[in-house]
């Protein structure tokens, strides 16, 4: 299930119990405003009601009952375009570097894999974001698309968007 300095990683449906930890992972990075096209003073009710809207599911991953991250993943849009699978994902300043987000996504391929999902886009990468980049490149994801100026960070101004994109019946080929 993954380990993170020696404590499993746990991946599970988020409960209602499980919303005030998700907020505390979410506030600090809706809060910067560097990764997410989300109102920087966003209300915690605001901010869960859209992580938990329809139509995505969210999952969290704990160590020793201990929520050290967030996923939510579904649909990324609907009718001829169903079986494209969208996800987001955030990590607790605290566990960043431990595997949590390796863990997150590996689950979320797997899980849209399992709901007949047949690729994963994420629509809006903010190109400075150089961690996550990484992540989703090392995870199988390769930029599809630069959307040039397309976001305001807070300190560098206007910067590119990336698309990026992973066909996941190319990983059950790959496991075959």
């Amino acid at each position: 299930m993954g380990d993170t300095q020696g404590q499993a990683i746990f991946i599970r449906k988020a409960e209602a119990r499980d919303e005030d930890a998700i907020w505390a992972i979410l506030e600090p990075v809706y809060r910067a405003g560097e990764t997410y096209c989300i109102d920087r003073d966003i209300s915690a009710e605001d901010a869960l009601a859209d992580w938990f809207a329809q139509p995505f599911t969210v999952f969290v991953a704990e160590a020793d009952g201990t929520v050290l991250g967030t996923s939510h993943v579904g649909r990324n849009r609907p009718g001829g375009a169903s079986h494209v699978a969208n996800a987001s994902f955030a990590t607790a300043p605290e566990a960043r570097g431990r595997g949590v987000a390796s863990r997150l996504v590996a689950h979320a391929k797997d899980w849209a894999r399992a709901q007949g999902f047949r690729a994963m886009q994420f629509n809006f990468v903010v190109a400075s974001n150089a961690d996550a980049i990484h992540s989703w490149q090392k995870a199988g994801f390769a930029v599809v698309g630069r959307l040039p100026g397309a976001f305001l960070h807070p300190r560098l101004g206007y910067v590119d968007a990336l698309v990026m994109y992973h066909d996941l019946m190319k990983d059950e080929s790959d496991d075959a």
